[in-house]
C-alpha cells in the first residue's frame, strides 16, 4: 500500500503536461467525431493543430448558460453525449436546469483518488450524506468508494437524529459529503449522547469549508479534506493530507482565465477555473466553471507532483452555494416574476454558528398578510433551500445592481 492512488500521481510534471496537450487535442477530434454539438462548436478547430498550451487556450470557451440553450434545443443533454458513450444509467437534474448523464461506468466521475488522498481504504465502511435525488453528488461519491472497495451506506440528506443513530451503531470510519451536515451529526450525536467516534476520517465539498468548521473538526481529531468538483465535470481538484491548496486531479486539464473570457492569466492571479475533461462519454471542453481561483506556485509537499489551486476562491458571477445548492441570478428572477407587487428582491448569505443563513430581502409596498407566506413557498420551489422572507419598503435596498450578497468571510 502506498500514499498514491497510481504512478500518475508522480509523474514528472513536463512528461505530464506533454500527455495532456495529447489527451485534449484526442478529446477535441472524439467530440467533434461523435457529439453533434461539439462538432458544431468546434468547427473551425483542426484537432492536429493543438500541440501547445497556447493551442488549447485559443479553443472557444462553453459555459452553463451554453449548456441550458443546447437542452432546450435538442432534449436531454444538448447533443454533447458521444454516440460512442457506455448505457445511460442515470439522468439528473441540477439547479440551471441543466440535465447531467449518468453511465454504466466504475468511478465515471474519477472521484476515487480523491478519496484515496482522505484516508478511505479496501473495506472501510463509509457513511455518504450527499443526495442521491435529482442531484448526482450521492452517486458520484457512491461510485467512487465502491470503486475503491469500500463498502457504502446510502445515507443521503436530512433525518439528523437517524443518521446520528446510524453512524452509533453500525460505526463508520469515514465520511461524505458537506462539512455543514457533518457538523450537525456530530452536535446531534452529543445531543442524543451517541459515541460516533469511530468516524475519523471525512471527505467534503459542495459547499464553502470555513476555517470556524475546521478549527471544530481538528479539536474533534477529525480528518477532514476538502475536494473541489461540479455535477458536469466530476472531481476538478481535492485536498491532501498535507492541506497546502488542492491538487488537481490527474483526469482533467485545468487552466485559470480572467473572467468572462478565455485568456490565460499568470500562475498566482486569481480567474476563473476552466476544465477539460477526459471523459470518452460525456465530452467537456474548456468548459467554464464560473467559479475563482488561481495556481499555486510549485509542487505539493504531498509528494504528488501535478499543479495545485488554492480552492475555490469565490464565484465570477454572482451564484453562490447555500449549504450545498447553487442560487443563480437567474432563479432570483424567475422568483421575481411571480410576484407583481415585490419591486426587488435581493439574497442576504451569511452564516450564524457556522452554518449557511440566507434572507430574502423583498421590496414592496403591499400590506397583504400572506405575501411573505406566499414569497416564502416560491423560494423553495425555485430555489430548492429554504430562506427568510424579509420584507421592506420600496427604497430601501441598495442601487448597485447585486441580486445576491454573499456576505460570508471566505
Amino acid at each position: 500500500m502506498t500514499d498514491f492512488f497510481d504512478e500518475l500521481e508522480i509523474r514528472d510534471p513536463s512528461q505530464r503536461l506533454q500527455q495532456q496537450i495529447e489527451a485534449v487535442a484526442s478529446q477535441v477530434a472524439h467530440a467533434q467525431a461523435t457529439c453533434p454539438a461539439w462538432a458544431d462548436i468546434l468547427q473551425a478547430v483542426k484537432a492536429s493543430d493543438i500541440t501547445s498550451v497556447e493551442a488549447i487556450a485559443a479553443l472557444p470557451v462553453t459555459r452553463k448558460s451554453n449548456l441550458v440553450e443546447l437542452q432546450k434545443n435538442n432534449l436531454p443533454f444538448g447533443g454533447l453525449v458521444s454516440s460512442e458513450a457506455a448505457p445511460l444509467t442515470y439522468v439528473f437534474t441540477s439547479p440551471g436546469p441543466i440535465n447531467e448523464p449518468g453511465f454504466d461506468v466504475p468511478d465515471l466521475w474519477h472521484f476515487a483518488r480523491a478519496l484515496y488522498a482522505g484516508g478511505l481504504r479496501k473495506g472501510d465502511l463509509v457513511h455518504n450524506s450527499f443526495s442521491y435525488h435529482f442531484t448526482p453528488a450521492g452517486a458520484m461519491f457512491d461510485s467512487a468508494a465502491k470503486a475503491l472497495g469500500c463498502t457504502v451506506i446510502p445515507a443521503g440528506v436530512g433525518n439528523s437524529e437517524m443518521q446520528a443513530q446510524s453512524m452509533a451503531t453500525l460505526k463508520p470510519k469515514a465520511y461524505i459529503g458537506t462539512p455543514s451536515f457533518l457538523k450537525i451529526l456530530l452536535d446531534k450525536a452529543d445531543e442524543l449522547d451517541l459515541d460516533v467516534s469511530s468516524v475519523t476520517h471525512a471527505v467534503v465539498g459542495g459547499e464553502p469549508f470555513f476555517p470556524a468548521q475546521q478549527a471544530f473538526f481538528k479539536a474533534r481529531g477529525l480528518q477532514v479534506l476538502q475536494g473541489y468538483a461540479t455535477a458536469d465535470l466530476g472531481s476538478i481538484a481535492y485536498e491532501t493530507p498535507a492541506q497546502e491548496g488542492m491538487v488537481i486531479d490527474e483526469d482533467v486539464y485545468v487552466e485559470i482565465v480572467r473572467p468572462g473570457t478565455g485568456d490565460l492569466l499568470a500562475d498566482g492571479e486569481v480567474g476563473e477555473v476552466l476544465v477539460t475533461n477526459f471523459s470518452r462519454h460525456y465530452p467537456l471542453i474548456r468548459f467554464a466553471t464560473g467559479d475563482m481561483s488561481a495556481i499555486m506556485a510549485s509542487a505539493s509537499p504531498c509528494g504528488r507532483t501535478n499543479r495545485r489551486i488554492k480552492g475555490w476562491m469565490g464565484r465570477a458571477d454572482q451564484a453562490a452555494k447555500v449549504r450545498g445548492m447553487f442560487v443563480r441570478p437567474e432563479q432570483v428572477a424567475e422568483l421575481l416574476v411571480k410576484h407583481d407587487e415585490v419591486i426587488k428582491i435581493r439574497l442576504q448569505i451569511t452564516q450564524i454558528d457556522a452554518q449557511d443563513s440566507m434572507q430574502v430581502l423583498c421590496e414592496t409596498q403591499s400590506t397583504a398578510a400572506d405575501l411573505a407566506e406566499q414569497i416564502t413557498a416560491n423560494v423553495r420551489n425555485l430555489l430548492r433551500v429554504r430562506g427568510e422572507v424579509v420584507l421592506q419598503p420600496v427604497g430601501s435596498l441598495p442601487n448597485d445592481g447585486k441580486v445576491i450578497d454573499d456576505q460570508r468571510e471566505y
